[in-house]
């Protein structure tokens, strides 16, 4: 019954939000997903993938100091999901993996689809695209097989050099992260 009354939440929650949202200047939403800039043509999802959730991220990319290479090297984002555009509503976290995890439970793993990326902002992370490498769970996040991270700020390895090799830096971001399903899902 607690089950069946969250998963009832949630989808009222997706209904809503799907409903309340707005064109912004840098992209507009509607049920196909984001409509992105001619630059960013890699990372349009394959034809036969539908709009499942879309999420707000607030949060940092955390970076290690490389004295060997003498650079700054990705460790993972950390960062929480709000259903809201003014990150109200919180519906779960991400985190190394990279990872997307609502709190009903159910979780996606994605890597970055090679040769996908582009930058809208120079003073911003990427936009990119991700394919699905796992789930688990029932919720939202089941059978998602692909993932869009757009509307950046921030988030951007540290310009100035480390002072010792290791030390971590957090650099606050925000996203927006759309995840989609197949048409028509196919059967183990």
């Amino acid at each position: 019954m607690y089950r069946t009354k969250i998963k009832f939440a949630v989808q009222l929650l997706l209904l809503i939000t799907a409903t309340s949202l707005t064109t912004s200047s840098a992209l507009a939403f509607d049920r196909s997903g984001p409509e992105l800039p001619a630059q960013c043509g890699s990372i349009r999802v394959p034809e036969g993938n539908k709009l499942a959730f879309h999420a707000y991220a607030r949060g940092v990319q955390v970076y290690r100091w490389n004295a060997i290479t003498f650079k700054w090297d990705f460790v993972a984002p950390v960062a929480t999901l709000f259903a809201e555009e003014n990150y109200f509503g919180e519906v779960g976290m991400h985190y190394v993996g990279p990872t997307w995890e609502s709190k009903s439970g159910s979780k996606v793993q994605g890597s970055r689809v090679p040769g996908t990326g582009c930058t809208v902002d120079t003073t911003a992370i990427d936009w990119i695209l991700l394919a699905q490498n796992r789930v688990e769970g029932p919720g939202v996040f089941n059978s998602v097989t692909y993932i869009q991270r757009v509307n950046t700020t921030g988030g951007l390895a540290p310009s100035t050099p480390g002072a010792t090799h290791g030390e971590q830096q957090e650099i606050p971001y925000t996203a927006e992260y759309y995840f989609y399903r197949a048409d028509r899902p196919t059967k183990d």
